[in-house]
């Protein structure tokens, strides 16, 4: 190879843009190996604590659920109450209390409508009923009595 490709084969590689460039880019800036070693151990510290926070929290919660299997509080329990005290929150709310009277008063009165529409209808059958039975018993009375069966006789 000649002289003037040299120096371009031997330079850095040039960084990609995205991850590679970001875990290939020194970001020190200057730092001696002395201070990059105890970043390097102070972060190998923290994992470890981080490791070792989530290993405790695993077990208290496994712990927990224990508990909560012995006391019988179960997740339908706990779903159960939930519900309970939500649907408190909504009976106490001022939107619940205005909807429910809005609707009884809504109730009075379609079961009122209902009463007067029933008192209607049973009153123009008994008009019919009236009707009818004045037809037909005046045309009965134009007609000769049929005889009367005898009644029966046991012996």
């Amino acid at each position: 190879m000649d002289s003037s490709n040299e120096g371009l084969l031997q330079s850095d590689p040039v960084a990609e843009v995205g991850e590679d460039a970001a875990a290939t880019a020194d970001l020190g800036g200057g730092m001696t190996d002395e201070d990059r070693e105890e970043l390097t151990n102070e972060l190998a510290k923290v994992e470890d604590e981080i490791q070792t926070l989530s290993q405790v929290l695993a077990a208290k919660e496994k712990h927990v659920a224990e508990l909560k299997k012995k006391l019988g509080l179960t997740p339908l329990h706990e779903l159960k109450e939930n519900l309970s005290k939500s649907w408190l929150d909504v009976q106490s709310s001022v939107a619940f209390k205005k909807t429910s009277e809005t609707l009884a008063q809504a109730s009075q009165k379609a079961s009122s409508a209902f009463n007067n529409f029933g008192s209607a209808i049973t009153k123009k059958f008994e008009d019919v009923r009236s009707v009818l039975e004045e037809g037909v018993s005046s045309r009965l009375r134009g007609l000769p009595f049929l005889p009367q069966p005898s009644p029966l006789k046991y012996y």
